[in-house]
């Protein structure tokens, strides 16, 4: 894995060292696609994991660490589609590709339901 000088957010392989993940928050396994939106147009890319921080996509060719992209992606079980900005802070380049993403820009709004969505999932429904 290649990691930027500094934090990088503890994103990569889920079986990093955890005593090495400088994570701020927990992150949640995930499968949704995620558009990276480009001059040229869209490219469609695989999430592997989200945090209110940011999302690990994976299986794709990573870019240059410290790139800035703009992504768009809808949450499971939501209707509405939230846009950010990220900073490439990571890659995978050995066995699997793939790339962490550490948000630079999200809205407030968009903020909340990340984290309602989190929430949710972490917390075990009762009753079953």
């Amino acid at each position: 894995m290649t990691t930027a000088p500094g934090d990088n957010g503890g994103f990569g392989d889920p079986s990093d060292d955890p005593s090495k993940d400088r994570r701020s928050s927990a992150r949640l396994p995930v499968e949704m696609w995620v558009e990276e939106i480009t001059p040229g147009g869209l490219v469609f890319r695989r999430a592997g994991n989200l945090s209110v921080g940011g999302i690990y996509l994976d299986q794709t060719i990573p870019l240059a660490v410290g790139s800035v992209i703009k992504l768009k992606f809808t949450l499971p079980g939501d209707r509405d589609a939230i846009v950010v900005s990220g900073e490439i802070v990571s890659i995978m380049t050995d066995q699997v590709l793939g790339m962490g993403v550490k948000f630079t820009e999200v809205n407030p709004t968009d903020r909340s339901r990340i984290t309602g969505f989190l929430k949710r999932s972490y917390t075990p429904v009762m009753g079953v």
